[in-house]
């Protein structure tokens, strides 16, 4: 057994019990000083009803970010909890500096935590964890490494997981073999949220729903260069699991999305112009072929006697067509509203090269 698989029962690296806020807090004033300059690292949390937990997590936390030795925050978002989570960060935050403490008057949902934390903190590599300690914090390094490495997003692979075979595990992997066909994004595991990212490639990036499992795909249309990171999955240690087979269908939709984001979110027409023309076609093939046939025995041939089902159809499917088509031109136009108006681009800048001098481009808060 590693290391950091020793240290999941609470201990310490070297087997002691674990210290409790007010000592982990007043470390940092034996820590070294920062390297240089602002904030290198914010490690975002969203809690949701994980009292039993969060001081273990912090700890822990505190504990690795000490041996990475580089000017770091914490990002603590209590998603509307109902037990002593908000109440415990708020003790936390308050004895330590480097801790910023988020409080959401209501439980929005993890998505909305996750995109909360992104708007507060101001590291230039954003690391993204789930508050129930089924992340190990002593593998936040790996991502470190990755992202010096120079790679844009590091995200987490579950490479062996003790969950449910039938529930959890096979619907889990067809559901990521088909997000990675979907968004050509070459993915084992979307679901975790065990992530790094540069501050850069998250610009631009608002999370809905429960986009924050896509965001990989979603900025890999901008050319971010991704990779995976093998990690453990832990076992819960208190509270219970919010997911199950009722995701099934949120999945379903997410795939649509995903696919129409990731593929068509600058071309609608083409997405829905291609539908649009192939009921065109239909409709007016079955049409057509009606009217033909009237004309060639126009006193013999009752089209609607005989084949009223069949023009029925036609006549829905050119209704259909127009209204695919109609539907494409207004995702034209309003994409044009929110690129131009907003202010938004369809590229992403690394740098430029002018004057023989590089501009590298710089991530803004």
């Amino acid at each position: 057994m590693d290391d950091s698989e020793a240290n999941l029962d609470g201990s310490d690296a070297v087997g002691q019990p674990a210290q409790p806020v007010a000592a982990v807090a007043a470390e940092k004033a034996s820590e070294p000083p920062p390297d240089g300059p602002g904030v290198k690292y914010s490690i975002v949390v969203p809690f949701f009803n994980e009292a039993a937990v969060v001081e273990k997590l912090y700890g822990r936390i505190v504990r690795v970010m000490k041996h990475v030795g580089r000017p770091y925050e914490m990002v603590f978002v209590n998603d509307g909890s109902s037990d002593e989570t908000g109440q415990i960060l708020a003790r936390i935050a308050e004895s330590d500096e480097r801790v910023i403490f988020v409080d959401l008057r209501r439980n929005f949902g993890q998505t909305t935590a996750l995109q909360a934390g992104f708007d507060t903190a101001g590291g230039e590599v954003i690391i993204a964890m789930d508050g129930d300690l089924q992340h190990d914090p002593y593998e936040i390094p790996l991502f470190v490494k990755k992202i010096d490495e120079g790679y844009d997003v590091a995200s987490g692979w579950r490479v062996r997981r003790g969950d449910n075979l039938l529930f959890r595990r096979i619907p889990s992997r067809v559901a990521n073999w088909l997000l990675a066909w979907v968004s050509g994004v070459r993915l084992h595991d979307f679901g975790t949220t065990f992530k790094a990212y540069r501050r850069d490639v998250l610009q631009g990036v608002r999370l809905y729903g429960d986009m924050h499992r896509y965001v990989p795909a979603i900025i890999a249309r901008y050319g971010a260069r991704i990779c995976e990171v093998p990690i453990k999955n832990v076992r819960r240690h208190a509270g219970r699991s919010n997911y199950g087979l009722a995701r099934t269908f949120r999945v379903a939709m997410d795939l649509l999305m995903l696919r129409f984001v990731t593929g068509y979110l600058t071309r609608p027409l083409h997405f829905f112009g291609k539908w649009g023309l192939l009921c065109l076609a239909g409709g007016t093939g079955i049409l057509g072929y009606g009217f033909v046939r009237k004309l060639l025995h126009w006193s013999e041939f009752h089209l609607f006697r005989e084949h009223g089902p069949l023009m029925a159809l036609g006549f829905i499917l050119v209704v259909t067509a127009m209204l695919f088509l109609s539907t494409g031109l207004i995702g034209e136009m309003l994409m044009r509203i929110y690129f131009e108006a907003g202010g938004g681009k369809t590229y992403a800048i690394r740098r430029i090269v002018r004057n023989k001098q590089t501009t590298w481009a710089t991530p803004t808060k």
